[in-house]
């Protein structure tokens, strides 16, 4: 009796999982139609049903969430760098201005012309410096976010997302931006009381215009 009541229950956990997989893929090819048509053929019903498989249990949404936290703590780190680089410039500027507009005051009128060369020549030393050091800041944030789009890729392939590996292939990008958009965009209907809502506590709803750094590709 018992060896039939395991059975019967692992027969019905099959046909829910058959169930919600058909849901998923029902609901993921609906929103391929609002892709690009030359991305659409891509997107084959193979891709689609191994999307679908992958989606069922709702780890790959907190996955996602946990990809998409990072990222704003990423943003929001590498923004507070560059806005204090910049009040460091500003500052700097500040005090060149106000070095040179007291030796100007003090300066004899003989000695004028040879103090406002050096100033002159301090004034593009120091213009100079803040272009390199915004240069290497801005290549530093680049860096940063393109090995971010690796950890990305490179955790979604580990957890079985089709279409998910390291490349650094426009279209092939551009065809990941595409399943995460399908992603989030599935995730933030079933968080919102679908048919098959997800039961995971930590899942929220994904804010509008929420993406990983692949969408911004």
């Amino acid at each position: 009796m018992e060896t039939y009541s395991g059975a019967y229950g692992e027969q019905t956990d099959s046909a829910k999982q058959q169930e919600r997989h058909y849901y998923l893929l029902s609901e993921l090819q609906t929103l391929v139609k609002d892709l690009a048509s030359s991305f659409q053929q891509r997107l084959s019903h193979t891709t689609l049903s191994d999307l679908a498989l992958a989606l069922i249990d709702g780890t790959v949404y907190e996955i996602v969430q946990g990809l998409l936290e990072i990222q704003h703590l990423t943003e929001r780190n590498l923004y507070n760098q560059r806005q204090k680089l910049h009040s460091e410039h500003r500052a700097l500027k500040q005090e060149l201005v106000r070095k040179h507009k007291e030796a100007l005051q003090a300066c004899k009128s003989h000695n004028l012309a040879v103090l406002r060369m050096n100033q002159q020549a301090e004034t593009e030393a120091l213009e100079q410096r803040v272009k390199e050091e915004q240069s290497m800041m801005d290549e530093k944030i680049v860096v940063e976010l393109d090995q971010k789009v690796v950890d990305q890729q490179t955790t979604l392939e580990k957890a079985g997302v089709p279409g998910f590996y390291r490349t650094t292939n426009s279209q092939e990008l551009t065809m990941q931006m595409n399943l995460l958009e399908l992603i989030l965009k599935l995730q933030q209907k079933e968080s919102q009381g679908g048919p098959w809502p997800i039961q995971h506590a930590a899942l929220r709803p994904v804010p509008p215009r929420c993406s990983i750094y692949l969408l911004y590709i």
